[in-house]
């Protein structure tokens, strides 16, 4: 009896094709490869990741009259708004010093971490028929969402440079902005990770989202002193709480990224002092368990 006849045979006796598969040496086609293994697939389509995020920020633009520049004026824009709203009506210029630099740093470090999160979590269901036409890591997808909107931070990031200068003269200081950077893009990469896995079971997340991260954007100081408005100083503003409640703040990842690039740009804003720990722990943090969280649920993306 032929092999094909043997193994018809045998899956007519009621053997499983589990069992099958494993005696003439077949395997999944989608089976999830060992951690290590796939890290390794991954940093060989470093090439792949890298060209479709940068094809994906040309062509996002590539309709409009100002093409590229809208990466610019968009944060801007919000920035202009805020500063009129928060600084000008709500008063919370007069409490901060070269309030315009403040606004803008936590305007522009903030944006990076939510269109990362918010394009993570659409990079697996957005891209369906690429994942069940081509077998790659999955975790390329939301890894090259995040590439890309660090692209078009570092096109911000010099236009901010610029505006700062004029009241910020650079200092010593200015040299570990890519430091920063280098931190907050481990931290994206890993809430986008989570989140894309987030999005592909939980169906409504696109549409919670933009309520997070607007919960999110008010909860991380970009507006405001968190040292000011939650203890307040002696005769001026604030909530009077207790200060662990700043301390749980602070402690909040956007926030985190957001004071330590304020105390390398400004001169007079003061952070807590731990706050590079907590930049360092939520990065590495995001990063491993960001990955481990993608990787457990890889044979599940692209069914259904």
């Amino acid at each position: 009896m032929s092999q094909p006849e043997s193994a018809l045979a045998g899956g007519r006796s009621g053997e499983s094709l589990a069992k099958l598969a494993e005696r003439y040496g077949l395997r999944r086609a989608i089976a999830r490869p060992r951690f290590p293994v796939y890290i390794r697939q991954l940093w060989e389509r470093r090439h792949f990741i890298l060209t479709y995020a940068t094809s994906r920020n040309v062509s996002k633009y590539a309709h409009s009259a100002l093409g590229q520049l809208w990466q610019v004026i968009t944060p801007l824009l919000n920035a202009a708004i805020y500063f009129v709203m928060f600084g000008v009506i709500l008063g919370g210029s007069k409490d901060i010093p070269n309030y315009a630099a403040f606004l803008l740093v936590g305007m522009f470090v903030f944006t990076y971490t939510q269109r990362s999160v918010t394009a993570g979590a659409k990079s697996i269901s957005g891209n369906l028929s690429l994942i069940r036409a081509l077998h790659f890591p999955r975790a390329a997808l939301p890894l090259a969402y995040t590439i890309q909107e660090l692209q078009q931070l570092v096109i911000s990031m010099s236009v901010l440079l610029a505006i700062i200068v004029w009241s910020e003269p650079p200092t010593i200081m200015w040299l570990l902005i890519p430091v920063v950077l280098v931190l907050q893009t481990m931290f994206n990469v890993g809430a986008s990770l989570v989140m894309a896995r987030v999005g592909t079971s939980l169906r409504d997340m696109n549409q919670l989202l933009p309520f997070i991260m607007r919960t999110w954007l008010y909860a991380s100081g970009v507006f405001f002193s968190i040292q000011y408005k939650i203890v307040g100083e002696p005769g001026g503003g604030g909530a009077h709480l207790p200060q662990w409640v700043a301390d749980l703040m602070y402690a909040n990842p956007a926030a985190a990224y957001i004071e330590f690039m304020r105390d390398i740009l400004i001169q007079h804003h003061e952070p807590r002092p731990w706050i590079w720990q907590v930049c360092v722990f939520w990065a590495v943090f995001a990063l491993l368990f960001g990955f481990w969280f993608f990787w457990h649920a890889e044979e599940k993306y692209g069914r259904g």
